[in-house]
């Protein structure tokens, strides 16, 4: 029976089907920022892939496809996955020495990782939040042959920070309920 790649439950950070409310929703929440994140890398993909086939093919290109891949495909697929990345315990973990540490100070540790991890994110998701706003609020443009707007792809980055952020809480509740780090 082939299992199912979005499921949170046969890993490290013990998904079950008893956790709270607001667990099951920022996992769920993080599936769909994952799956949006997935469909612009296949249309990405397949933008770029026409985009060399008419170059070779027809010496002819899709106009904007530079444009659209950087500020929009690349941004949305990097960004709004974070969050899962999180869930699943994916992200670089250096526990070199930690490791070898009592389990109540291993814990310990988490539960102040978390606290920073929530912090800096937040941070990040406040900061972007704002240029996002910004950037809508003038309309944002870049230099092209034609009118870009790069405004709407602003507001990848403080919603994937977003996610990430209800995924540490996430983990930090999880955790705090089994009494572990994750």
């Amino acid at each position: 029976m082939a299992s199912d790649p979005l499921d949170l439950s046969g890993h490290d950070n013990d998904y079950s089907a008893t956790d709270g409310y607001l667990e099951r929703l920022f996992e769920g929440l993080n599936k769909a920022f994952l799956v949006v994140g997935c469909l612009f890398m296949a249309v990405m993909m397949l933008h770029v892939s026409i985009d060399v086939a008419l170059r070779f093919l027809f010496n002819s290109s899709v106009i904007g496809t530079l444009e659209t891949v950087s500020f929009y495909h690349m941004v949305i697929a990097v960004f709004l996955p974070l969050g899962y990345v999180e869930l699943k315990g994916e992200h670089i973990r250096v526990d070199l020495f930690v490791q070898f540490l009592p389990k109540p100070l291993q814990f310990a540790l988490y539960l102040f990782a978390c606290l920073l991890g929530l912090i800096y994110f937040g941070m990040l998701g406040y900061q972007s939040f704002l240029d996002a706003w910004r950037s809508t609020d003038r309309l944002e443009t870049i230099m092209s042959n034609f009118l870009f707007y790069i405004w709407p792809s602003r507001w990848a980055l403080p919603i994937g920070f977003a996610g990430i952020c209800l995924a540490i809480l996430a983990n930090l509740v999880r955790a705090l309920r089994l009494r572990r780090a994750l």
